[in-house]
């Protein structure tokens, strides 16, 4: 590798007293040199600050954020994303692991891609338990993870993409916007927006550990009658209005199709019927303008 750009890795922590502590050493542990470690805390309920205070006491230089109201992962992120100096940024939750080459080898991969336009790169990854035991592999060898333009592959769900295992260029989120601070999650619409614009490449090796647990926030998309919930359908009917204003072509309007009526699915299930009035309603628009 000729030259280590600046890379900023954002840890944020809610309620992550158990694994903070494994989330900050992957950071130090890389072997990339020239990494600026953000952290920020969102108000947690437990000792996730003290966890980390413990921690800066042998990191004093690295930048820690607590914040006194809980904002959500959105507007904390931006905060540090825009405060990084970092050519390129990752997003890290507390409860997640990069494993100790993630950042070499995704930094390798910009430097040696063929895509002039290459503004994300993203990998595999291990899910592992509450205990850090294996799980799955994130991708098996009957998914076809893309490179290049994946607009088509995001929208219609495809194949899915793990934030965990993504780099960002920084000027992707200056041209296209940081996340969306009215979103409850923010990583499909990332993927949407910016595959519009830049090119992807896919890195097909194992880079990090995703932990699941009953309090993930993927486990909260089925719940019924339950305000996070809703709070997630919303978001994602917002991110399907966004997508159908991006779409240019009648075959994107048919793959967003697919994923409407994949999401619908969640929809019923936690019975959210306004909310699903909405989105019949865009499901309709896109069938239209599929024909």
């Amino acid at each position: 590798m000729q030259n280590f750009p600046l890379v900023s890795i954002i840890c944020l922590s809610y309620n992550h007293e158990d694994y903070v502590v494994e989330a900050l050493n992957s950071v130090i542990n890389q072997t990339y040199p020239n990494i600026e470690l953000l952290i920020a805390d969102d108000c947690s309920t437990d000792n996730s600050v003290e966890k980390i205070h413990n921690w800066l006491q042998h990191h004093p230089k690295v930048h820690f954020l607590a914040n006194e109201k809980n904002l959500g992962n959105t507007k904390t992120f931006n905060q540090l994303a825009k405060k990084a100096t970092g050519e390129y940024i990752i997003d890290l939750a507390a409860d997640d692991v990069l494993l100790p080459n993630c950042v070499e080898k995704q930094i390798e991969t910009f430097q040696k891609t063929k895509y002039k336009n290459l503004g994300i790169v993203y990998g595999n990854i291990i899910e592992i338990n509450q205990d850090g035991a294996f799980l799955r592999n994130y991708y098996t060898e009957l998914d076809e993870p893309k490179s290049g333009d994946i607009y088509s592959m995001v929208i219609g769900r495809t194949t899915k993409i793990c934030s965990v295992s993504s780099i960002v260029k920084k000027s992707v989120y200056e041209k296209i916007g940081y996340y969306d601070e009215e979103l409850a999650y923010e990583d499909l619409d990332l993927w949407i927006r910016a595959s519009r614009v830049f090119d992807f490449e896919y890195l097909p090796e194992i880079v990090a550990k995703k932990r699941e647990t009953p309090n993930s926030l993927s486990a909260h998309f089925l719940y019924k009658n339950n305000f996070k919930t809703k709070q997630l359908n919303l978001s994602t009917l917002k991110i399907l209005n966004k997508a159908y204003c991006l779409n240019k072509s009648k075959k994107e309007h048919q793959l967003l199709l697919g994923r409407i009526r994949f999401e619908m699915f969640k929809f019923i299930k936690a019975r959210n019927i306004k909310l699903l009035i909405k989105l019949f309603l865009l499901e309709l628009k896109v069938r239209i303008k599929s024909f």
